[in-house]
């Protein structure tokens, strides 16, 4: 299905948050991958903050969700995915903390895996950068619409 005109209003309005939170968020930990370990063992130490978090991230992937279910182009899918990603993660997180605990300790003991990873977001939050904020916006008409 080819895009509209809001659908593209909406993928560049979503990447014009999500690519610079995805620029700060994992440049600083890839950067401070090697001081994260502690980090994480104090945040899972508090079931709580454990679920609080599952419960933001939950709340912030159904909120993509439910505004941006668009799949006309890459920008749109990554954004699209992002959100089912932060929702399965957010409810993994509340059900299952463990799992996620688990994980974070096998990824602590390998930094340069982390920063790896890490990069690769920082590089997608680059990308969705440039889509929203400096790439001009495609002002043709959706194909077949008037």
């Amino acid at each position: 299905m080819p895009a509209t005109a809001e659908s593209r209003a909406r993928t560049r309005a979503f990447a014009r948050v999500i690519g610079p939170w995805l620029l700060i968020v994992p440049g600083i930990i890839a950067v401070r991958a090697p001081d994260m370990g502690p980090l994480a063992a104090d945040f899972f130490a508090s079931p709580l903050t454990v679920w609080f978090a599952g419960a933001l991230l939950l709340f912030g992937g159904l909120l993509i969700i439910a505004f941006h279910q668009y799949w006309s182009n890459a920008a749109a899918v990554v954004i699209s995915l992002s959100g089912w990603f932060l929702a399965l993660r957010g409810a993994v997180l509340l059900a299952a903390p463990q799992l996620i605990e688990r994980g974070v300790a096998v990824s602590a003991r390998v930094p340069l895996l982390v920063q790896v990873g890490f990069g690769v977001a920082v590089l997608i939050g680059l990308w969705l950068t440039y889509v929203g904020w400096i790439a001009k916006p495609d002002a043709s008409p959706a194909k077949g619409v008037l």
